[in-house]
């Protein structure tokens, strides 16, 4: 018997994407598409190129059993806004509909729907095993990352006032019922973590959700630690967007109470010239700009540690996995879904103040048994929990426990009991 025929919808994917859960997204396609399921992707590339100063991405190639749908309209931005205004895929709705009803999709599964057709597209899932995973606090948020006033983490509801500050228009969906409604047609929601999942119930979303992690694909274990480091001192390593909310401005001018370390930085964003500053005289911090994902293989494997300093709440934390895959421990800050993430692992440390960060890093590099075990433990956790072998079983035990809830036959025999 054939695999399972999948659809995926979400605003950005691969190659019209900004990182994080387009790349996560991608992996799952990629993951099932390996098992022997063919995948459909719906995205809407008139989102990134509003929101985006590139230039248009070259040809792309997408593996065997996965079709990728790019949506594309002659009103580009205005789309965007109809749907971000009113919660409903105005422009692109006849088309999707027609992808799903000839696709004949077993599984109909919304990831970051913002800019694809908001809320309303919920209801497209109908007559399929309707999921919906939650990459973003976008069902709570209008901003998506629950950053209040894009200065403060959000403790309490003030959306009206946060989004103009965020310099948005605020969205006249979310001041209607809409959203509850729509989210009745979905089977079953889906956190990256049980932070998230704490986070959106606290924040009024009232459907249950399932946990679900992040997963790596496999790699030969040591690779990244074989040959030379790619830099001549030990380091520390942090890898992300350089904006305000990875909280770098606190690492940074903790480096000079270190001088016979480094700070290798990876990564590129709108930050980066105010990071700069604040590493003027500082000789032992490195910016490297975007690193190509092998090259930076070996930037994690040669590291003391992985620095996490987010400051915000976030829905997982797919470098912490990257770093554990790679045999790097991690001291990440004590926030959202990291202490969760560190403690299954038993492969980092945690902390909360500048003293606190500066004491794990002498540990980090001082104590090299400590660090052995470190590293073993957070290879040994990724197989566990966070590799595909792991992670795409749990994902499709929720395909099959919906499917058997709702009598459909076909994917409850391919899937097994």
């Amino acid at each position: 018997m054939s695999g399972l025929r999948f659809c995926m919808i979400t605003t950005f994917y691969p190659p019209y994407h900004f990182g994080g859960d387009a790349i996560g997204l991608q992996r799952f396609v990629h993951g099932l598409a390996r098992q022997g399921h063919e995948v459909t992707v719906i995205h809407d590339t008139d989102a990134w190129r509003m929101l985006s100063d590139a230039p248009e991405p070259g040809p792309y190639e997408h593996p065997d059993r996965v079709t990728v749908h790019p949506l594309r309209t002659s009103m580009g931005s205005l789309s965007c806004l109809l749907t971000q205004q009113l919660g409903r895929p105005v422009i692109n709705g006849r088309r999707i509909r027609r992808i799903i009803r000839e696709g004949r999709f077993d599984v109909v599964n919304f990831h970051n729907i913002s800019l694809a057709g908001g809320p309303g597209l919920l209801k497209y899932g109908r007559g399929a095993v309707s999921l919906y995973m939650a990459h973003e606090h976008w069902l709570v948020c209008p901003s998506h990352v629950l950053w209040r006033h894009g200065r403060e983490l959000c403790t309490a509801r003030q959306c009206l006032r946060c989004v103009i500050n965020h310099r948005r228009p605020p969205q006249l969906w979310r001041y209607t019922r809409l959203l509850p409604r729509m989210a009745r047609h979905v089977d079953a929601f889906i956190a990256m973590s049980e932070f998230s999942r704490d986070k959106h119930q606290e924040f009024g979303f009232r459907q249950p959700m399932e946990v679900l992690p992040y997963f790596l694909p496999d790699q030969e274990d040591g690779a990244a630690q074989d040959g030379d480091s790619p830099h001549d001192r030990p380091y520390f390593l942090f890898v992300g967007r350089l904006e305000l909310i990875k909280g770098l401005d606190e690492v940074i001018p903790a480096m000079a109470e270190r001088p016979d370390v480094d700070l290798v930085i990876a990564g590129d964003g709108n930050h980066r010239s105010v990071l700069e500053g604040l590493a003027e005289g500082l000789p032992n911090v490195r910016f490297l700009g975007n690193v190509a994902p092998d090259d930076l293989s070996r930037w994690y494997g040669h590291a003391l540690a992985l620095i996490v300093p987010s400051v915000c709440f976030e829905t997982f934390g797919i470098i912490l996995i990257e770093s554990f895959r790679n045999g790097t421990p991690v001291i990440a800050r004590r926030i959202g879904p990291f202490p969760e993430i560190v403690e299954a692992s038993g492969a980092g440390e945690l902390f909360e103040t500048t003293s606190e960060l500066v004491d794990a890093m002498g540990r980090m590099q001082d104590d090299e048994e400590g660090r052995r075990r470190k590293s073993e433990a957070g290879r040994a956790s990724w197989r566990a929990l966070w590799s595909e072998a792991a992670v795409i079983p749990r994902y499709l035990d929720i395909v099959r426990r919906v499917a058997a809830e709702k009598g459909m036959d076909r994917v409850t025999e391919i899937l097994g009991t």
